[in-house]
């Protein structure tokens, strides 16, 4: 968090910052429950702890390939067992990790984050900011790339962003 926030400060003119540290919170709090939990259950298994009612639930949940509730409360919402959740948590860790390194991306993952709505109001924030506009008036609007070679996607746009892993539900894409 220290090296993340040296690197990336908040500050007025890019809201995306405080976007990451926040977000960065909340996976270091997954993380952390999801580290100690796991620790535990080994100790258990060697006896070197007594094995309470939420670690025997954390077990069940691990042999039945689910994603133990202790995880879920901490967790961002998802319907995945634990295989797919855990290589889908990896992801979004490695999403963080390189927005860390190597700056804010060119196009966010917005499926990848804990809370959507946060990003969505850093993004209005930038823009209002940028144009001396109260954020009460700006609405978001989207566009469809179907033809990225139009787009500067290695850059992004010079207002809003672009974003990748939106999902439709109950309808199909119709150009």
């Amino acid at each position: 968090m220290e090296k993340a926030a040296k690197k990336h400060p908040i500050c007025y003119e890019d809201s995306m910052n405080t976007v990451l540290q926040q977000e960065l919170l909340r996976y270091n709090m997954l993380t952390s429950v999801v580290r100690t939990s796991l620790q535990n259950v080994g100790k258990a298994i060697k006896g070197e702890v007594p094995l309470s009612v939420e670690l025997e639930d954390v077990c069940k949940s691990l042999f039945n390939n689910l994603v133990p509730d202790i995880w879920h409360k901490r967790a961002y919402p998802s319907l995945k067992p634990l295989a797919s959740w855990v290589l889908d948590f990896l992801d979004r860790l490695k999403f963080m990790q390189s927005w860390i390194d190597d700056g804010a991306p060119a196009y966010f993952w917005i499926s990848g984050f804990f809370f959507t709505q946060s990003f969505l109001t850093g993004m209005k924030q930038n823009y209002a900011r940028k144009y001396v506009i109260a954020i009460d008036f700006i609405e978001t609007d989207f566009i469809v790339l179907s033809d990225e070679s139009k787009y500067d996607v290695e850059n992004g746009p010079e207002d809003g962003v672009f974003v990748w892993g939106l999902f439709m539900e109950g309808a199909r894409w119709d150009e």
